[in-house]
């Protein structure tokens, strides 16, 4: 395979993986955990083999075409930086796959955990390699989804839920600014090529919008990276599985931002406006996030604050701009994705062993669990910049380039000394983590007696740790040429000559480290008891909590605000709100007719058949008498309407569209059952209506009597205008010449739907798909207050009485229909691409067959003798349109481009064939699911018996398990 498609495999492998640990039984924890290190390890393997183009200064890349015309495809590039970027989260996922095996208890679902961690590992990777600006933030915004998933992975318990929340809004809300700005960085230098934009950064800085568009860049890398103001949501985020936060809080989801700084730094960088924006952004982020975490009680949020702190000097290095200043904050996103990831998995030990993790109840551990405690001292005194150990390098380095002269403002001059005091707290501490937990008095009244974890749960800490001491004793052995690789992708000519020796001599930086050494002992042992008796927080700082703002801001923006807007345009009423959608179609449907089209004079009569208007007639009165019934039998409004809806099969047939007049009716039966089942569940009809209430009620029914004339009568007009204007060209034009010859099909609808307007057609199956999981999850643990097969006959409702009565017509007939509409539904599909057919069509026939048996027999009856499984139906179904497009690919065509050709069969002859059949095939599969899981959950509370309920039938059924 060559270097192209493995750097595309590198991407699709673990999204793969995710795809099959999600389908793999909840039991599976050795299983999925399998499946997750070979994926993750398949990957290093492919970094390997990559590592000699890459080491050469090379940068390799492959493109999937997807929208050509708009500049937009599947680029992905691998160079020195993403190499190591890539290492660094498939190495330590390896690691945290491995640490979740033994860390989740049984109960755990561990397939899902699995499927997060490979979606998300997919998600990052892409967004490292991508080389499409564009792209790059659709996976961006995939880390920000999944990760909402992964913090809430205990969903039970509160705090997971409102961590994962609060993520989502933060950094996803960020990605909508990153969006903006990469659209305004392609429209400044004509392209969305990510080689083609760091190239161009004289003509970005020189553009008007180069302001905007650094704000922009500038809130998505800070929200996603924890800078100071967006900070607050990485601590909330703790809520999650240890393994999740060691994964997302090191290496990987935090990391995006500062990757993002570094990248872009020389196409963004070199102005003033960058070094105050990002380098004071950077240094306030490292000050603050120190200072709360040495007054931090849980383990975990100690570590949070220290990784914000750390992500703000990453920042800082990246602000400053100098190629040393690169060349440092490459070297220390590696580092502290080390020894960050070993703490968090220690933190995990003492917590999975002890059962807590507040530092005011631990102490002695040191006793008791030896091993744990000589790895995770190493690994924080690597936080603390201790040497010989692989933080010091990167932090000596960090202050080599704060006393450096950049500039000579007022934040230059400071940098040193606001570094060094970040740099005492850093000190205190990782001192207060190590001295509270593992030194003093034994441990009293903890929940569980702390030993040793198993040698399979430890194994990834102390290989972390071991990095830790290797990198920091000979670096320029290990890390050293990939450091250099990394820089230098980065820099380009501009690579600078550094040393990454342990021994510089006796200068400012390593005077700097000692004193932060010195003074930050100090500092904690002077200040330890008032430390542990008090807050979570400096006082100061605690009252400037970013959080509180963004509470506010959310329960404005999602409470206070949205609820004074709904009582003015969107009353908890259906009927209000459908009016106001009708009223505003019509005002801009008529705004772009009368803009568009210059209405003539009527030119004549135009002829009209008499049975035309007398079927017209016939469907006039259905839809009146439908309304009015309505207020009396709504099962005779409901046979009516259907009266109405068959007068439009015939319209459309009339008209020669034979395609929508199937269509119709197949929509119509199924609509019909299902309102059929829902009756039920409506509110009172009018006689049951007081008197006030009920004069209100008339005046509304009068008001959308007169919308519903308006609005008919403004589509009538429209559909008037463009029928009988020839001068008018429509886009029908275009697809009538060419379905046969592009498409491959006689059936002009049809190939519009599955080869023209493919993409449109698999975003509209995947919305059915959702809506249907929706009514599903909605309505599953619904239950009315009364059954109708319980009711009395003196009790029981007109409509009650109806559907009951519609529910006695012979079962046998129903079921003998049951093949016949099968052989229907492959008869309409089969026939789609020439004739009137196709998938939808088949599809809701196929799921009519099953709505009769559900109708002809009882819930219950049915499901014992037939399994549909409704969600595998729209999984594959999804899954074969997709593969579709995806095959495409192979073949060097964008996604879901469709080839017809005949084939000639033995016996049979020339026969048309075209791709298209097969994502039709899972448009049939999407429908059927999808209609069958709404009828499932409407049915089961419609048509169940009330009788007391074991506790065996209070389970789940098997089509809620299938879903």
């Amino acid at each position: 395979m060559n270097e192209p498609n493995l750097i595309f495999l590198l991407v699709l492998l673990p999204l793969a993986g995710s795809v099959v640990a999600a389908t793999l039984p909840a039991g599976a924890r050795t299983g999925t955990a399998w499946l997750s290190g070979l994926v993750l390890g398949a990957g290093l393997l492919i970094l390997a083999g990559l590592h000699g183009p890459v080491a050469e200064g090379g940068v390799l890349r492959t493109t999937l075409p997807w929208v050509p015309s708009l500049g937009l495809n599947l680029d992905f590039r691998l160079d020195g930086f993403s190499w190591l970027f890539v290492t660094l989260v498939l190495g330590i996922g390896v690691l945290v796959v491995l640490y979740a095996r033994y860390y989740l208890a049984p109960s755990d679902p561990a397939p899902r955990f699995h499927a997060g961690i490979l979606a998300f590992t997919g998600a990052m990777i892409g967004m490292l390699t991508s080389g499409n600006v564009i792209m790059l933030v659709v996976f961006w915004e995939l880390t920000s989804l999944i990760s909402f998933l992964l913090i809430g992975y205990w969903h039970r318990n509160p705090a997971a839920r409102d961590g994962a929340r609060m993520a989502l809004v933060v950094t996803a809300a960020g990605g909508l600014c990153l969006l903006g700005a990469m659209l305004l960085l392609g429209r400044m230098v004509g392209g969305y090529d990510l080689d083609r934009i760091l190239a161009s950064g004289d003509t970005i800085r020189a553009h008007p919008l180069y302001g905007t568009t650094l704000a922009l860049f500038l809130i998505g890398a800070f929200t996603k990276s924890a800078q100071v103001p967006f900070h607050f949501w990485l601590p909330n985020a703790m809520a999650a599985p240890t393994p999740v936060s060691a994964f997302l809080h090191s290496a990987t989801m935090v990391k995006a931002g500062v990757f993002l700084l570094v990248r872009f730094s020389p196409a963004l960088g070199g102005t003033e406006v960058w070094f105050f924006a990002v380098t004071g952004t950077g240094m306030a982020t490292l000050l603050i996030g120190a200072v709360i975490a040495l007054f931090r009680h849980d383990l975990k949020g100690l570590l949070a604050y220290s990784t914000i702190s750390h992500l703000g000097l990453i920042t800082a290095l990246a602000g400053l701009g100098s190629n040393g200043a690169i060349v440092a904050a490459i070297f220390h996103i590696a580092n502290h994705a080390v020894f960050k990831a070993s703490l968090f998995m220690a933190a995990g030990i003492i917590d999975h062993e002890s059962g807590t993790r507040d530092m005011r109840r631990l102490s002695g551990l040191m006793r008791l669990m030896p091993a744990t405690g000589s790895l995770a001292i190493v690994a924080a005194a690597a936080m603390a910049g201790v040497p010989l150990l692989n933080g010091f390098l990167s932090k000596e380095m960090f202050f080599a380039e704060a006393v450096e002269w950049h500039n000579g403002t007022w934040l230059d001059n400071s940098l040193p000394y606001l570094a060094t005091l970040a740099s005492v707290f850093s000190v205190a501490y990782s001192l207060r983590f190590i001295a509270t937990v593992f030194f003093g008095a034994p441990p009293t009244d903890l929940p569980k007696t702390p030993h040793e974890p198993v040698r399979w749960l430890r194994r990834p800490v102390e290989l972390l740790v071991l990095i830790c001491l290797v990198v920091g004793i000979i670096p320029g052995l290990t890390l050293g040429p990939t450091l250099n690789m990394a820089a230098r992708s980065v820099l380009g000519a501009d690579m600078p000559t550094y040393s990454v020796a342990v021994w510089h001599g006796f200068n400012t930086p390593l005077l700097m480290s000692l004193a932060a050494l010195v003074l930050g002992a100090a500092l904690y042992f002077t200040f330890s008891t008032r430390i542990a008796q008090g807050p979570e927080g400096p006082p100061v700082i605690h009252k400037l909590q970013a959080q509180r703002l963004y509470e506010r801001f959310m329960l404005a923006a999602t409470w206070t605000g949205p609820r004074r807007l709904l009582r003015l345009v969107g009353p908890d009423r259906l009927q209000p709100q459908l009016r106001l959608l009708v009223l505003l179609a019509i005002a801009g449907a008529t705004y772009m007719l009368w803009r568009s089209v210059q209405i003539e004079p009527w030119l004549g009569p135009t002829p009209l058949n008499a049975g035309f208007l007398l079927m017209w007639v016939v469907g006039a009165t259905c839809a009146v008498a439908a309304a009015w019934q309505a207020k009396y039998h709504r099962f005779a409004a409901l046979v009516l309407l259907g009266g109405a809806g068959l007068v439009t099969c015939l319209t459309f047939a009339w008209f020669s569209a034979p395609d929508l007049a199937v269509t119709q009716l197949l929509v119509e039966v199924v609509t019909t059952v299902l309102i059929l089942l829902g009756l039920r569940w409506l509110p009172k009809r009018l006689q049951e209506i007081p008197g006030d209430r009920l004069r209100s009620a008339r005046v509304r029914r009068s008001l959308d009597l007169v919308i519903a004339v308006v609005f008919g009568a403004t589509v009538s007009i429209i559909a008037f205008v463009v029928m009988t204007r020839p001068q008018l060209s429509t886009v029908g034009d275009w697809f009538l010449r060419n379905a046969y010859s592009e498409g491959g099909g006689t059936n002009v609808v049809n190939v519009i739907l599955v080869d023209f307007r493919a993409f449109d057609t698999f975003g509209e199956i995947t919305v059915l798909v959702i809506v249907a999981l929706t009514v599903f999850a909605l309505l599953r643990r619904f239950r009315p207050a009364t059954e109708i097969a319980g009711q009395p006959e003196q009790q029981a409702t007109p409509t009650a009485r109806a559907l009951r009565d519609y529910m006695l017509v012979p079962s046998v007939i129903m079921q003998w229909m049951f093949p016949v509409l099968i052989v229907l539904a492959a008869y309409l599909f089969l026939r789609g691409h020439d004739l009137p057919g196709g998938g939808f069509s088949g599809g809701v026939t196929l799921a009519i067959a099953f709505l009769l048996q559900y109708l002809a027999t009882h819930v219950r009856w049915v499901e014992a003798r037939l399994t549909v499984l409704p969600t595998r139906w729209m999984g594959f179904g999804l899954l074969i349109a997709g593969g579709t497009g995806v095959g495409s690919w192979v073949f060097g065509y964008p996604f879901l481009t469709a080839h017809a050709q005949y084939v000639d069969l033995p016996l049979i002859g020339e026969v048309p064939a075209a791709t298209a059949m097969l994502f039709d095939l899972g448009v049939f599969g999407a429908v059927v699911g999808a209609t069958v899981l709404m009828l499932i959950a409407i049915a089961h509370q419609s048509l169940r018996s009330p009788r007391p309920r074991s506790q065996d039938e209070a389970a789940r059924s098997e089509h809620e398990e299938a879903a």
